[in-house]
């Protein structure tokens, strides 16, 4: 098997690729974040989600919910601005975004096998919802500058160690979606 071409990286196909964006709510998002704030996560990935809602292409945001309370912490809805008509909206009650969400039926409904991940944290959050769907058969895509986690280590052993095993690893700038 030969490394990916991260400096080529192929155009994603906007009709089987998604846009799988984790935990981008105020609560988690104003945490102290390394090896980049909240708020620059953030703005990477609405760039991503522009890019892939006009190329026409599905944007998926995922938010956690904790179970078993009456009322959820103030900050728990998605990060304002975020979502749009037409995004796939999950809510998940455990550290990845696939349990019991039905986000697999959905992606399948729309063709999708392939998924480009960003969010809150890197190697929780994001790494948990990738690992499950890699055993579902996707093809998985990182953008590293779209993620960071509560240290700079769990950060880079995520994207340098454990993301490069999965698919391949890229900078949002290397991100390209193929013309439809």
């Amino acid at each position: 098997m030969t490394a990916p071409d991260t400096d080529h990286p192929p155009a994603l196909d906007p009709a089987r690729t998604a846009l799988v964006l984790v935990d981008l709510m105020d609560r988690i998002v104003g945490l102290p974040l390394e090896p980049r704030k909240g708020t620059d996560v953030l703005e990477v990935c609405a760039g991503l989600a522009a890019s892939f809602r006009a190329a026409g292409a599905p944007v998926v945001l995922i938010r956690v919910e904790r179970p078993g309370v009456p009322e959820q912490p103030p900050g728990s809805a998605l990060a304002g601005g975020l979502a749009a008509d037409g995004d796939i909206e999950v809510v998940k009650r455990t550290i990845g975004g696939f349990q019991g969400t039905g986000l697999d039926e959905r992606l399948r409904e729309r063709g999708v096998t392939a998924l480009l991940f960003g969010g809150i944290a890197t190697n929780l959050g994001v790494e948990s919802t990738a690992r499950a769907a890699g055993d579902l058969g996707y093809d998985l895509f990182f953008a590293e500058d779209a993620m960071a986690a509560l240290t700079a280590p769990e950060h880079e052993a995520a994207v340098r160690l454990n993301f490069p095993r999965l698919g391949t690893v890229l900078p949002s700038a290397r991100v390209r979606l193929a013309p439809r």
